[in-house]
């Protein structure tokens, strides 16, 4: 079976970093294109940053644009979220998912797998 796995969540203070991660399996990793959303309570799901398959386009919401930064490595099955400077609105439940296109769609939709899910909470 297909699975996606995050790790790497916690809590810091505003300002500090986090890298999250995501462990792909049962899937060709290299076709994929894969992104992270972001979820906090009570709000909808929302677009955090995509990575087509080779990793050589990214892109990223106007939100997090210069502060959060995604990597891949096809021959680890991996791909990586840096954030840094965080807010307090960084906050939610992140997760990764695999877009089977191999671009980096903004939508949940063009999404078909998705990890669990890792929590990242950003204090004042």
């Amino acid at each position: 079976q297909v699975q996606l796995v995050e790790s790497g969540g916690g809590l810091v203070q505003a300002g500090g970093s986090l890298r999250l991660s995501c462990a792909a399996s049962g899937l060709t990793f290299s076709t994929y294109g894969m992104g992270w959303f972001r979820q906090a309570p009570g709000k909808e799901r929302e677009f955090v940053s995509g990575i087509n398959w080779s990793g050589g386009s990214t892109v990223y919401a106007d939100s997090v644009k210069g502060r959060f930064t995604i990597s891949r490595d096809n021959a680890k099955n991996t791909v990586w979220l840096q954030m840094n400077r965080l807010k307090p609105e960084d906050t939610a439940v992140y997760y990764c998912a695999a877009d089977p296109t191999g671009w980096h769609r903004t939508y949940s939709e063009g999404y078909d797998t998705w990890g669990q899910g890792t929590q990242v909470t950003v204090s004042s």
